[in-house]
């Protein structure tokens, strides 16, 4: 645990080698990494944290100030407790605040990879307006059941991630924890849709990014990190064969080779050609 003036920030490290720092997504700890981690038996040093208001990380936004900067100052905290530079990986809500980070330019980096960031902006900006509507018509359906009192209103939204029923399958406590998180997600939506990076402001970072899409996600969270990717120039995007948007948990093997072998390709300096490393990566993918 890190205690700033602010609160207490998750914070868990384990094995040895090149750091990677592990950001999970809404309504999620830390934990939420550890079939990938034990996939890696070891051989990197990974550190853990859960975002704002999840497990025991103390939210510090309110409705009316909702702004990306305050998830990015926990997470730049995690990184600089971490030491030294940091291969970052972020999934869904999470890897929208790695993206963040890695914007800011504000913590030492070697390498980033995003698995399926909420980007909704991008789509907007892209002029991808049934996309973009997509997630519009999700979340004000979404946030009307809850202000009607509906406890399971949030089902919407794992579902549309994760394809019909994907919430009714969960385990029981996994459920629980989600409903009784839904009032700090609706923050993340609001976060989510205030941050408006544009093309040319991610074409700045300048680290090595790897994009992760699954196979069957919905179109507009595979259109919107295929404008992400795109816009970062460093960056390459490989969708994973047969899986969802919670691959890290459905394909934890898969996730771990592929993460793997982009940190161990940026260690050994073999990104020296943007293109080159990107079309080996999808041949992996």
């Amino acid at each position: 645990m890190i205690h700033d003036r602010y609160g207490r920030i998750d914070y868990g490290a384990c094995g040895d080698g090149p750091t990677i720092v592990l950001v999970p997504g809404s309504c999620s700890t830390g934990a939420a990494w550890r079939r990938v981690i034990e996939q890696w038996q070891g051989r990197f040093r990974c550190v853990t944290t859960s975002l704002l208001g999840y497990g025991g990380t103390d939210e510090r936004r309110t409705a009316l100030d909702t702004g990306m900067a305050h998830e990015a100052d926990v997470l730049e905290a995690v990184i600089h407790r971490a030491g030294g530079p940091v291969h970052l990986v972020g999934h869904s809500f999470g890897g929208l605040v790695a993206v963040a980070v890695a914007l800011r330019n504000r913590v030492p980096l070697l390498s980033l990879t995003v698995i399926e960031a909420p980007a909704v902006d991008l789509l907007r900006q892209a002029g991808e307006h049934a996309n973009y509507r997509a997630f519009r018509e999700l979340t004000d359906s979404y946030f009307a059941a809850s202000d009607a009192g509906e406890r399971a209103a949030i089902a919407a939204v794992i579902d549309f991630y994760g394809g019909a029923g994907t919430f009714a399958a969960l385990p029981v406590a996994v459920r629980d924890y989600v409903m009784a998180t839904a009032s700090t997600n609706r923050l993340d939506w609001e976060t989510g849709y205030g941050f408006r990076p544009c093309a040319a402001s991610l074409a700045r970072i300048a680290v090595p990014a790897l994009v992760m899409c699954g196979e069957q996600s919905h179109p507009a969270v595979l259109r919107a990190n295929e404008l992400l990717g795109y816009s970062m120039a460093p960056a390459c995007v490989a969708t994973i064969r047969g899986t969802g948007h919670f691959m890290h948990a459905t394909h934890p093997a898969d996730v771990a080779a592929i993460i793997g072998r982009h940190v161990a390709r940026v260690e050994r300096g073999g990104c020296k050609s943007v293109t080159a490393y990107s079309e080996r990566m999808r041949d992996h993918a």
